[in-house]
């Protein structure tokens, strides 16, 4: 039983001291920082969900930064880089997903909700012009 528990905590701060790695990514030059950068803010954080992969500071944004850079060493372009995440990870990896069948909703939903909200507001402000004005009873107080 302690060899098993020896075992397991063995294998933990393993894979602890594997996940937190700390060293800082080298580049090659400026144009490589420069497309690594520009690339890193256009995907999401597939943890966070509302931060960039440049700015997350979760586990899983290191990991996929340095996955985008294993990527752009291996020759591949920005497109084919998207694309791995997008394989992996889904369309919500990108901050602007293509416009597909799949995704409309998203690009156009919300400009269909606001012609649809101005046309209510439309039709009751018509509506109200219509009605006659109530008689004016000057008999009340006030």
């Amino acid at each position: 039983m302690a060899w098993l528990l020896l075992l397991a905590w063995l294998a933990c701060e393993a894979a602890f001291a594997q996940a937190s790695d700390p060293t800082p990514l080298q580049f090659a030059d400026t144009a490589e920082e420069a497309r690594f950068h520009k690339l890193t803010a256009e995907l999401r954080c597939v943890m966070c969900q509302n931060q960039s992969l440049a700015d997350s500071n979760a586990q899983i944004a290191h990991d996929l930064r340095r996955e985008v850079l294993d990527l752009m060493r291996q020759g591949k372009n920005d497109a084919e880089v998207k694309q791995f995440l997008v394989d992996r990870y889904g369309e919500f990896v990108l901050y602007r997903p293509e416009v597909a069948p799949g995704t409309y909703a998203l690009w156009f939903g919300p400009v269909l909700l606001l012609l649809a909200g101005g046309i209510v507001v439309w039709r009751i402000v018509a509506r109200r012009a219509r009605q006659p004005a109530p008689p004016a009873d000057d008999d009340q107080e006030w």
